[in-house]
């Protein structure tokens, strides 16, 4: 009995054998070719209709204009007062360059502005500048990158 099961296993393999053998004939394959969508990258210009809707419809940011189209409302005292906070701090930024890599650099100092206390520090490679603001109590750490002369 177990020879019988055995042919008849042996059968039933050569036939699923042969139907996969006859089934599966010449693969036939091309070259796969990208093309793009957005018209930007080389895509059909017909495109760009729908993918503007597209990018429009999933703006999460509808209801805020950008802060170039939103229209001002500050005064002229405000306007005022914040170009002359700009200039004062362009001093000071001014004034730090000048002490760091003027024509007499000095190795350390700390600088005070206001609430703005500005400590650096020359290092062989670095010079560190730490920005302390004592209104809101942040301290940023920056290392500037003394360039090195040609030999």
């Amino acid at each position: 009995m177990p020879e019988r099961r055995q042919r008849v296993a042996a059968r039933i393999f050569s036939l699923f054998l042969l139907f996969f053998v006859l089934l599966g004939g010449p693969a036939d394959a091309s070259e796969l070719v990208y093309t793009p969508i957005n018209p930007s990258f080389g895509g059909n210009p017909f495109n760009s209709a729908h993918l503007i809707g597209l990018a429009e419809m999933q703006n999460q940011y509808r209801g805020s204009a950008s802060p170039l189209a939103r229209p001002t409302t500050q005064s002229q005292a405000d306007l005022f007062v914040r170009s002359l906070s700009s200039r004062l701090l362009s001093a000071l930024a001014g004034q730090v360059t000048d002490a760091i890599f003027g024509d007499t650099p000095q190795q350390s100092g700390t600088i005070v502005f206001g609430d703005v206390t500005v400590d650096f520090e020359r290092g062989l490679e670095f010079v560190n500048l730490t920005i302390t603001d004592a209104a809101s109590g942040s301290v940023t750490d920056v290392s500037i990158p003394i360039l090195q002369g040609a030999p």
